[in-house]
Parts: C-alpha cells; sequence; structure tokens
C-alpha cells in the first residue's frame, strides 16, 4: 500500500493539532482508552468539548500553553493508502522544529485562520516548505464555521495566497475550506459549504499524485554497511547495504563505484523478503556485485554514465537550529547521505528574510532559525545531486564538533 508522509504548517492556533485530531477521530484511527483520556483531560480543563488537538499535544507543556512545542508523529491507514503526520509548531521560536517535520513531507498542509487571514507565519512556512521541496502544498482555511461559513471570505483568502504563492517554487497547490471543530469538509463533504465543489480533505489525501516525486532518473545507493554473514550457508557472501536514494537498479546493469571509480555489474538484489528484479527509491536493499571490490561505508553506487557531482566546493542553503551563531570560518561536521566529512564555512553570501524574501548581503552571521546562503570546504568529496534534483543526496545536516548536535540542516545547491 502506498504511502504518503505529510506535515502542517501555519501559524499558531490556527487549528493544527485540532485538524489532526479530528482527522483521526472521524476516520475512526483512534482508540477508546486515548478519547477516554482526551475527553477526561478535557473536562478538567473546563471545556464543553472534546479538545482533539490532546491527541497530539503530547508534552505536558503543550498542553498547559494550549500550543504544539515539539513535532509529533502520528499514523493511520485507509482502505487507499498509508498515512505517516507531522504535526509541527506554528510558533516563529520553534521554526526548526517545522523544517524538520517538512524535510521528509509528500505534502505541507498549511492552515489559514479564516478570520485573521494570510499572516506572517503563514507565508514563513509556505516559503520553507517551498525551499525544502515538499511537491504538494494543500492550504487548508480552518474555522469556516467562524465567519458563517463565507465564500466570499475563502475566495479572498485563496486570491491573497495564491499572489504569494506566485513569488516561490510550488508545482502544486491546492484550497480546501474546513472547520476542523466542527468536522466540515474533514472526513467528508459539508452541507454547510454547498457552494463549495471540490473534495474533502480526506480524500484529497488518499487521492494526491506522489508515484513521480521521487527521482526515478538518477541511480544512487550510498553504502551504509557491508554485509558478510558467518553462517556457513552464506560462505563467501559479500553484500553491500543501503537505501536506493535515486533512479532503478536491476541485476545485470553495469555500475560504477565512487569515490574509486571502478566498474562492475550487479550479480543479485537481496531484501528481507527475498531476491528482487528491480530496486527503486526509496527501497532498502542488499547488493550484490560480480567482482570483489573494495567498497566500504560512504562510498556511492551509480552507472557509468549518469554520475553525481563530485566535489569539496559546496554552495548550499542553510537554516540554522541551534543558540550558536554560525559564523565564517567555523568548522563543522557534516553528514551526507552515509558519510560524515569535516566542513568550514568559507563564506555566508546572505541571509534571507523568509517573510519578505529579502537577501541581506551584509549579515555576517546566522541565527537560531534563520536561513541563508552559505559556502563550504570539506575535507573529502562528497557524492550528490542538487537538491532541486534529488533531496536525498542533496540534502546534509551540520553537527557542533564540540558537542556533536545538530546545528544546521542544509540544501546543496548546483556547483558555479
Amino acid at each position: 500500500m502506498e504511502l504518503l508522509r505529510f506535515a502542517t504548517a501555519g501559524s499558531v492556533d490556527d487549528g493544527k493539532s485540532t485538524l489532526i485530531g479530528r482527522l483521526l477521530y472521524d476516520s475512526k484511527a483512534i482508540f477508546e482508552d486515548q478519547l477516554e483520556a482526551v475527553e477526561r483531560v478535557s473536562i478538567q480543563r473546563g471545556n464543553d468539548y472534546t479538545d482533539l488537538a490532546l491527541l497530539t499535544d503530547g508534552l505536558r507543556a503543550e498542553r498547559e500553553q494550549g500550543i504544539t512545542i515539539d513535532v509529533a508523529y502520528r499514523y493511520f491507514a485507509t482502505p487507499a493508502r498509508k498515512f505517516i503526520i507531522a504535526d509541527t509548531p506554528g510558533h516563529v521560536q520553534y521554526t526548526r522544529n517545522m523544517v524538520t517535520g517538512n524535510s521528509t513531507a509528500d505534502l505541507t498542509m498549511v492552515l489559514v485562520d479564516a478570520r485573521m487571514g494570510i499572516v506572517e507565519q503563514t507565508r514563513r512556512h509556505a516559503f520553507l516548505a517551498s525551499l525544502l521541496r515538499v511537491p504538494h502544498l494543500l492550504v487548508c482555511i480552518n474555522k469556516m464555521d467562524l465567519v458563517n461559513y463565507d465564500q466570499e471570505v475563502f475566495d479572498r483568502i485563496c486570491a491573497e495566497f495564491t499572489a504569494f504563492a506566485s513569488r516561490l517554487d510550488v508545482a502544486d497547490l491546492t484550497f480546501i475550506p474546513i472547520s476542523a471543530l466542527k468536522g466540515d469538509n474533514v472526513v467528508t463533504r459539508s452541507t454547510n459549504m454547498d457552494w463549495y465543489q471540490g473534495t474533502s480533505l480526506l480524500h484529497h489525501l488518499e487521492t494526491v499524485y506522489i508515484a513521480s516525486d521521487r527521482n526515478l532518473i538518477d541511480p544512487r545507493m550510498p553504502v551504509q554497511w557491508v554485509v558478510r554473514p558467518h553462517a556457513a550457508e552464506y560462505h563467501d557472501y559479500r553484500g553491500y547495504a543501503g537505501r536506493i536514494d535515486g533512479g532503478v537498479f536491476r541485476p545485470g546493469d553495469e555500475v560504477l563505484i565512487l569515490p574509486s571509480g571502478l566498474t562492475t555489474t550487479i550479480a543479485g538484489i537481496d531484501t528481507f523478503e527475498g531476491p528482487v528484479e528491480e530496486a527503486f527509491a526509496p527501497m532498502s536493499v542488499t547488493m550484490r556485485l560480480a567482482d570483489n571490490i573494495d567498497i566500504s561505508r560512504g562510498d556511492m553506487i551509480c552507472r557509468p554514465h549518469n554520475k553525481p557531482v563530485v566535489g569539496q566546493d559546496l554552495e548550499a542553503m542553510v537554516c540554522w537550529m541551534t543558540d550558536k551563531p554560525l559564523k565564517v570560518g567555523d568548522f563543522m561536521m557534516l553528514k551526507h547521505t552515509t558519510r560524515w566529512v569535516k566542513a568550514v564555512v568559507r563564506d555566508l553570501h546572505y541571509r534571507l528574510d523568509v517573510n519578505t524574501l529579502h537577501r541581506d548581503e551584509g549579515a555576517t552571521t546566522l541565527t537560531l532559525n534563520e536561513v541563508g546562503r552559505v559556502a563550504l570546504r570539506v575535507t573529502q568529496p562528497l557524492f550528490y545531486d542538487p537538491y532541486r534534483r534529488n533531496r536525498q543526496t542533496g540534502s546534509f545536516i551540520l553537527a557542533d564538533e564540540g558537542s556533536n548536535i545538530t546545528a544546521g540542516a542544509g540544501m546543496l545547491l548546483r556547483p558555479n
């Protein structure tokens, strides 16, 4: 069954957690004891309704303050699809959490309060979703019950958001009017908005086309592990395990190993369920090769006539995620696919204002939750594709050398 990963986005109190709770509740994806716990807490807080936001806001601080702080992941399925939901925070202070939740999403669901319209955080999160190359953007105009289900309000917000999105790199944009609290247009079509001729939210999630979103053109497999079982029945077995990050591999294909530059052919492809005749993203497989070649973790298996970029001088957009500012000359650890290397910040070209899209070329640092274009130099060549072409081989994280905490997330650009 096909899997759809989607994440929420939008400003504080736009109803992201309530919508996810309503989606889980109306699609019968929660257990009775979970619902009883939510009803009990709702009564303790003095609510005259069941606060479905409590299904995802699990931290004590989140329940006390009524806001989402950390990313909450929830899983459910319908007969049509499996889903992984990332409920991300809306407060500007937790922008890094929003970036984390949307980095692996197939679809970003941006919520807009029908009473407030497009606000600063709406623009910020829509821009970040486009920067992260999330293929599908779904804008849910929430709290329509509080504006008497007025079509003019919906049309006005759609027009304003469309004008802003024209400045972004958005491939697929959809609008749905909803009420997360009342359930209008969440799982079933609402009778309160007869003027809306589109589908419900759940139907859109079940049918949005994602099969062509992954890169199936450029074969890429970073080696994660060399498999050498010691059991007698696996005598002389040597395989190279990893996740396919692009393209399609088949037994008999000629492949190139980087960085050695040696070529060989694929003898077989094994999975947990057994051998397969082809492997494609995002499958995890063990590849057997016809020749014994020195291959280790961090090497890349690709095709001889379809190679990634190989380089040590990198240009990237970086989202900074820690309190210690990023400065030119800083030394960091960089993780790209399965390879760790040391990196130095050579230049900060500009800091990007994610609200106005203005480039501040005089900036000297990146601070918490800021985004900028950075030049890096790494100690060993990386095998990568521009992030625009492949989100897996085009992304990396930066870690502090001393504390080992994740300091930033980067998206590689095409080399100059």
